[in-house]
């Protein structure tokens, strides 16, 4: 199956993947023009008014860019939505991309049936976030029309399966578009998404590192400070089992190697204030591919780089 339309005219085929309280509107309007699909999640923009505002500008902005710019439109952007039942906003959030034709909205931590009939409404499609095959097929059997497949490795919440069998085993059985999350950080990573079978490369930690990013600076020049050994994987601040980075939690007062286990059912992902949320702000998630993140750049530049290896891999592969 074909990608949708509103997928098919990427620069090179990447997601910049939404991240909590990092992602902002100068990063997403700077991806989407620099020819990537930029995301933000809904909860970032806080109190919930400021959703609308955000929408305003972003699609306000890329209009401007595309009136302009005929021959290169922009990529289209998507907003990540939290359908956890504790996210007590998600009904708002989802009018508020129902109003302004989001193109993409990016669901998470569950499938929802009337989400996605929501966002077909006005051909919007959406993409569902899953760490196994299980539910990717739940995801797609509630209305889903494309999966990100997140894999070991992976900023944030991820998932243990290797990339290899967790492409493998949705692609027995669907055809749609598979965006691949998991220590993607160079365009031969994107490139070698493809060969597996995914669409599209699913890239957040090294956009942490761009100016642009709502990040504290320490966090961004920790991630040009250290690679993959110094992230580890645990479930103690959301319930939901994550990568991040080790320095940030030695500097909040923990044992980075000897955390304990959180209970699940305390999960939390609400609209703001709770502990959980906050520990984001001084805890640091962080994917294992930050090795290739070399220093703190502009997001275009950023994937000027992936553009430039993503052709190089091809080359390559040619000779």
């Amino acid at each position: 199956m074909a990608a949708p339309k509103n997928l098919q005219q990427l620069r090179i085929p990447v997601i910049g993947s939404p991240l909590f309280i990092i992602s902002n509107p100068d990063l997403v309007i700077a991806q989407c023009k620099a020819g990537i699909v930029g995301s933000f999640p809904a909860l970032n923009a806080r109190p919930g008014p400021v959703l609308e505002e955000w929408l305003i500008r972003i699609t306000t902005e890329l209009d401007a860019y595309n009136a302009a710019n005929p021959t290169k439109p922009a990529a289209p952007f998507a907003v990540n939505q939290i359908v956890h039942k504790s996210n007590d906003r998600l009904e708002h959030d989802v009018e508020m991309c129902v109003k302004y034709k989001v193109p993409i909205v990016i669901t998470s931590l569950g499938a929802r049936v009337e989400v996605n009939e929501a966002i077909h409404s006005y051909g919007g499609i959406v993409l569902h976030d899953i760490i196994n095959n299980f539910f990717a097929k739940k995801a797609i059997e509630k209305g889903a029309d494309g999966l990100i497949a997140v894999a070991s490795g992976a900023g944030g919440h991820a998932g243990t399966l290797s990339p290899f069998a967790l492409v493998q085993e949705i692609r027995e059985w669907f055809d749609g578009p598979i965006a691949l999350s998991g220590a993607i950080a160079t365009g031969g990573a994107v490139l070698a998404a493809q060969a597996m079978g995914a669409d599209f490369g699913y890239i957040g930690s090294a956009f942490i590192a761009t100016e642009e990013a709502a990040a504290d600076e320490r966090y961004k020049q920790c991630i040009v400070d250290h690679n993959a050994d110094d992230i580890v994987y645990t479930n103690l601040f959301t319930g939901v089992h994550g990568n991040y980075l080790k320095p940030s939690i030695d500097a909040a007062g923990m044992d980075s190697n000897n955390l304990p286990e959180s209970d699940p059912s305390t999960m939390s992902f609400g609209s703001g204030g709770d502990e959980k949320s906050k520990a984001w702000k001084d805890i640091w998630g962080c994917g294992q591919g930050i090795g290739a993140v070399k220093e703190i750049v502009p997001a275009a530049e950023l994937i000027e780089r992936l553009a430039e290896e993503y052709a190089d891999a091809k080359a390559r592969l040619l000779v």
